[in-house]
């Protein structure tokens, strides 16, 4: 994810308290017509979230390795 949402993130996620295991947040994803519950995990070397997005996503939208996405993000914790 870029860097100023994962900051944003990071902010609006302070005030819950403690994270929940390796200081993932659970997200509720919507990439054009597919949407999922996850978590999104945070890359200490990039400064930013990490999104996994599942190969039947990535099939049903089309998404290949390199490929830009537009993608909402709901947090839930």
């Amino acid at each position: 994810m870029p860097v100023d949402a994962s900051d944003e993130i990071r902010d609006r996620t302070a005030a819950t308290g403690p994270r929940r295991g390796f200081g993932s947040v659970r997200v509720r994803v919507r990439v054009g017509a597919s949407s999922w519950t996850t978590s999104i995990f945070p890359d200490a070397g990039r400064g930013a979230y990490v999104l996994p997005v599942k190969r039947a996503v990535r099939t049903a939208e089309s998404l290949a390795e390199g490929d830009t996405a537009s993608v909402t993000v709901e947090l839930l914790d």
